[in-house]
């Protein structure tokens, strides 16, 4: 008589393995490796390293108390005090330019792994200080990094290739990590790209026109970007690749087979990011989280580790940081559906908006849903003593009204782009006055008095499609100086301008 069949083979036994089976594949899908961990830890080492360099020449000028952000207009433009910034607590210089330097330093011993969880919690203070300081000048690649390091204070970020490790000489290291922290960063990488994916299901993305226009080097392109968008079946293609991986990638994390292909191309798509764009931060950080989740085989997993069960903590932590990171998921969930969900636009309740400012877990990432078909650019129009007009904006070069050449990329500044492309915004014009004062002061500072400004006006242009193609647009952002003792001076006429113009001047822009 034939041996019965196994009991897994039978109706019941069949019913029975499918939620184990589906068990089985989620737990590989958030199991890390800790060789993944250490590269994202280095990696996003680098980052704070760079981002605190390429701060540096603009920090005096954007966080001094008499800068371009006073502190007392940034205060309730950030929800001060849940949204907190260590920053802010003095309206001194000199302790913003520390703030920032603990920003640099704390990320090179990140990537070094001396004192990583230590090192961790330093970095996420600072950049959460750093970026609400200069919130009017920040892009989703400094909240995305401000997340991920939030999610590397519950991860073992030091296990290998650091100089924790070293110290310790653990024996017998286990590759893989498994946990709710594991889970909240795999879910974090999801939630970005399915929102920017949500956020782009609009006729632009559909028509396959929106890369055409986010690549005009007048936005946000670099020159490479611009011959792109000058090629529509290049851009087009662009366009809806760019919809079917945000769409398409995230369910696939929660299948463990395609997860390297899966990293493999987005680190492909923030690289062509990275040549095509300027939008700071987000292309390196954006590599960094999907390094993260690069899985053991990458590594040549060897067989006797396989056989490991996964770390149910990471080693050297108590299972406490764990119900950290649980909470954290559930306000992350929160923030991700109050912005991305069929309930958006509806207020939250207080607890859960100061809970959202409290860990920084923002989850707005519509990252160019709303692209419009025109083409935008600043220029700043001051005229110097010897009777002269420059762009003060592009290091004194002769004016240009009407599409600078390179555009926004000329600016040779990433943050002062995006601190002008965001000024026509309503909530940002109460920075337009003293971001055209500090800029006038420090070219009157390093000039002689022949070449020094007299008055300085910031235009923003655009050329659109509608109501007729060609259609043009210059309106007065900002002026210098201020209104005089008798009441005359460029500020008067800038306000003139604005309630004549209020109606139709009111630049779209692109959501970064």
């Amino acid at each position: 008589m034939p041996d019965a069949p196994p009991a897994s083979w039978t109706p019941a036994g069949f019913r029975l393995s499918i939620p184990f089976r589906i068990l089985a594949v989620f737990r590989e899908s958030i199991t890390l490796d800790a060789r993944s961990l250490a590269l994202f830890r280095m990696m996003l080492g680098a980052i704070l390293v760079g981002d605190t360099i390429t701060r540096a020449p603009l920090a005096r000028v954007m966080m001094a108390p008499d800068g371009m952000l006073p502190p007392d207009l940034v205060r309730p433009f950030v929800g001060h005090p849940w949204s907190w910034s260590v920053a802010l607590w003095w309206d001194q210089t000199w302790w913003n330019l520390i703030v920032l330097a603990v920003e640099g330093i704390s990320g090179a011993l990140l990537a070094v792994g001396v004192a990583t969880p230590t090192m961790t919690l330093l970095a996420w203070v600072a950049v959460v200080s750093v970026v609400r300081r200069t919130a009017p000048a920040t892009n989703a690649g400094d909240v995305l990094l401000a997340c991920l390091l939030f999610w590397g204070l519950f991860l073992p970020l030091g296990r290998v290739w650091s100089w924790d490790a070293r110290r310790a000489e653990e024996k017998g290291t286990r590759w893989q990590v498994c946990g709710v922290a594991t889970a909240a960063l795999v879910v974090q990488v999801a939630a970005v790209y399915l929102s920017a994916g949500l956020s782009k299901c609009n006729e632009m993305w559909w028509s396959g026109d929106a890369v055409s226009y986010a690549l005009s080097v007048h936005d946000h392109g670099t020159p490479l970007g611009d011959m792109i968008a000058a090629r529509p079946a290049i851009a087009r293609f662009l366009t809806w690749a760019t919809l079917g991986l945000e769409l398409g990638g995230p369910p696939l994390l929660l299948w463990p087979a395609a997860r390297l292909p899966l990293v493999s191309a987005f680190v492909l798509f923030h690289a062509a990011i990275l040549a095509t764009m300027n939008v700071c931060l987000f292309p390196w950080v954006g590599m960094a989280a999907w390094l993260a989740l690069l899985p053991g085989r990458f590594w040549g997993l060897a067989p006797s580790a396989r056989a490991d069960r996964p770390s149910e903590a990471p080693v050297g932590m108590p299972q406490v940081p764990q119900w950290g990171a649980a909470i954290g998921l559930v306000v992350a969930a929160t923030a991700f559906f109050a912005t991305n969900g069929p309930g958006r636009g509806h207020p939250l309740p207080s607890a859960a908006i100061h809970a959202i400012q409290a860990t920084f877990l923002e989850q707005d990432w519509s990252v160019f849903g709303d692209i419009r078909r025109q083409r935008q650019w600043v220029y700043g129009r001051a005229e110097l003593a010897d009777g002269s007009i420059v762009d003060l904006l592009r290091n004194g070069r002769p004016l240009e009204q009407t599409l600078p050449s390179g555009g926004y990329h000329s600016l040779h500044n990433q943050r002062l782009q995006k601190l002008l492309w965001e000024l026509p915004k309503p909530a940002q014009r109460l920075f337009a006055v003293t971001i055209a004062a500090t800029l006038a002061r420090e070219w009157n500072a390093t000039h002689p008095p022949q070449r020094r400004v007299q008055s300085l006006e910031i235009h923003g242009g655009r050329v659109m499609d509608h109501p007729e193609p060609g259609a043009m647009q210059d309106v007065l952002l900002a002026a210098w100086p201020p209104r005089s003792a008798t009441g005359g001076g460029a500020l008067e006429r800038f306000l003139r301008d604005q309630e004549t113009a209020a109606p139709a001047t009111s630049p779209g822009g692109i959501e970064e």
